[in-house]
């Protein structure tokens, strides 16, 4: 009996400790809300590597290649290290085209996972910075009927996976939505960017001007 009585007393202990442990932690999908986006951008041909800093819905160049990050994450210190943008990038073209070739989720710890498919430039996620307000995610609730909570499961395990992507959708003058374009289609350019980043071997004097290096 006092053998019995032992075990019975240590698995109430391990549970309480475990409550109380699901209590004090932040949720699994807590996640920070940055303002910078931290990229590095290759040239394929001379081998540069370029480091540059772009802000949430800001809009630069890097070469041919427009990109405009919508979000960008990272994780409290008390969770696994993750840090995940949504980006958006489109190709200039030598006829001044645009065409959207990446939209979608980058992982700073996996930069093969979604990669940006150009034969000149690449470009990945390598931090996201300046945020301090943590997003909590809700957790699942244990006393919801079953027929109610399988659509919710399934829409956080989902969540689980993969960021859920922003919503990119407008609303026209005509009142009509506009759908995100597929991957390689024309688009028109939605800001000029405020940057332009030119990887080169040559490094420009301080204060000049890399859309005309060679001013009368």
């Amino acid at each position: 009996m006092s053998r019995m009585t032992a075990r019975r007393a240590a698995g109430a202990f391990l549970l309480l400790g475990g409550a109380l442990l699901g209590t004090s932690a932040p949720a699994w999908a807590d996640k920070i809300r940055n303002p910078t986006a931290v990229f590095s951008g290759l040239d394929k041909i001379t081998g540069r590597i370029v480091s540059f800093e772009v802000a949430v819905d800001e809009t630069v160049q890097f070469g041919a290649l427009q990109l405009t990050p919508r979000v960008c994450y990272t994780r409290p210190p008390t969770e696994s290290a993750k840090t995940t943008a949504f980006l958006e990038v489109d190709e200039v073209t030598l006829e001044n085209k645009y065409r959207r070739i990446f939209t979608g989720w980058m992982f700073a710890s996996s930069p093969g996972l979604h990669a940006i498919e150009h034969p000149i430039y690449d470009v990945w996620l390598v931090d996201c910075k300046g945020g301090t307000d943590i997003v909590a995610e809700p957790k699942e609730q244990e006393d919801a009927p079953v027929a109610a909570a399988k659509p919710e499961g399934r829409k956080r395990r989902e969540q689980a996976r993969g960021e859920e992507a922003p919503r990119s959708r407008q609303v026209n003058r005509q009142g009509q939505v506009d759908v995100e374009p597929l991957r390689g289609t024309p688009v028109q350019p939605r800001q000029s960017p405020s940057r332009r980043f030119f990887p080169t071997n040559d490094t420009p004097p301080p204060g000049a001007d890399p859309m005309n290096p060679n001013p009368r």
